[in-house]
């Protein structure tokens, strides 16, 4: 997707919420598809729409060498540098949604420090089908939309090894394609097929300017001001 294309799309999507691009899918006939399983949640509640940039990763096979200490830390240094090596983190873009098929993994792949100096390259946001997230404390304060199926304590060594880029990959029983559109919300996270993105915003648009223009009814006869969701 160009950078052209790329600016579209998001301009397309900013204001739109998650079940309003769902009733967009349903509208171009996607009815059983993009809804990511509802296990996975956001570490607190946001709003992100971001450009699907893909990673997968596999449990690592060992060996795990019985070293400790400071012969660790030399093993562990060898670990990122060979092993768990985040390719895909050279390649970001502005407006990229970072999605990471980790295998189910129980593994804090992301924390307080990588994902700020991804931040700073343009990530908007993390999707994983396991852990994926730890420092959740820091993370969470520094603002850092995350999606997960759970949170983590341990480290990449020993737990996963970084395996391909830029592929399909499958999460909460969806396939996830680069350049693909994701939203996600309180209500969770939906995908949008990259061919079908202008065909689904259309219709997620008309249904969110039916929703606004009925609860700004409902606000008026009810005396409350208005705010920006039914404006």
């Amino acid at each position: 997707m160009s950078k052209f294309n790329r600016e579209e799309i998001l301009e397309l999507y900013k204001d739109l919420r998650v079940t309003d691009v769902r009733d967009g899918m349903d509208w171009v006939g996607l009815h059983g598809y993009g809804t990511v399983d509802h296990s996975i949640r956001p570490l607190f509640r946001t709003k992100v729409v971001g450009i699907a940039r893909t990673a997968r990763y596999l449990p690592f096979e060992g060996p795990v060498p019985n070293v400790t200490g400071d012969a660790y830390t030399k093993w562990a240094k060898w670990y990122y540098g060979e092993v768990c090596t985040d390719e895909w983190a050279h390649d970001i873009e502005a407006g990229d949604f970072i999605v990471m098929d980790i295998a189910g993994a129980d593994v804090g792949i992301l924390g307080s420090n990588n994902t700020l100096d991804h931040l700073h390259k343009g990530v908007v946001g993390y999707l994983t089908n396991g852990g994926g997230i730890r420092d959740t404390d820091e993370v969470i304060m520094q603002q850092i939309p995350v999606w997960s199926k759970f949170v983590s304590q341990g480290m990449d060594q020993t737990r996963i090894r970084y395996y391909e880029k830029d592929i399909p990959v499958a999460i909460g029983g969806v396939a996830v394609y680069p350049n693909d559109v994701i939203v996600a919300d309180g209500d969770g996270v939906v995908v949008v097929p990259s061919k079908y993105a202008k065909d689904v915003a259309k219709y997620a648009h008309q249904e969110l300017a039916g929703d606004k223009a009925g609860r700004k009814k409902l606000y008026e006869k009810l005396g409350w001001e208005l705010d920006d969701t039914v404006q």
